[in-house]
């Protein structure tokens, strides 16, 4: 059972791993061993989360996710199978955790005046500049 948030496991039924050869750090055993992990999990038909937490994990992690609903989360960082298959978990807990949680909410805030005094300023400044620019080259004509 991964323990996601408070209110939320997934149990490890509902996930599926799959192993290739690894890209990565083995040296000889590279070509010969399936150090690569990825993790598959049908958001569509598990029964652990909600329709809310559903949407908010499809937003949130819309380029992991494949057309047919599958989250796929990849890991092959270490030499061993078991080392990636406990990294791929990590990854995938903490990918939920963070699709999950609340976004804060922006609080609007009055522009103060001195920043409004400086663009205004700096506008007139360039303005003055071109300005200058313009009259030079009319007296050359």
């Amino acid at each position: 059972m991964l323990i996601i948030t408070p209110n939320l496991s997934i149990p490890e039924g509902e996930l599926q791993f799959n192993f290739s050869r690894s890209s990565g750090p083995g040296g000889q055993n590279v070509n010969k061993v399936s150090t690569r992990v990825t993790l598959l999990f049908n958001l569509t038909t598990s029964p652990s989360l909600s329709v809310e937490q559903r949407r908010l994990i499809r937003e949130k992690l819309a380029t992991r996710i494949n057309k047919d609903g599958v989250l796929r989360v990849v890991s092959q960082k270490h030499r061993t199978q078991s080392a990636n298959r406990r990294a791929v978990r990590e990854k995938f807990i903490l990918l939920l955790q963070q699709s999950l949680r609340p976004r804060p909410v922006r609080k609007k805030k009055p522009v103060p005046r001195s920043v409004i005094e400086r663009r205004l300023e700096n506008k007139k400044h360039r303005g003055r500049l071109k300005e200058s620019r313009t009259r030079a080259w009319e007296e050359r004509d």
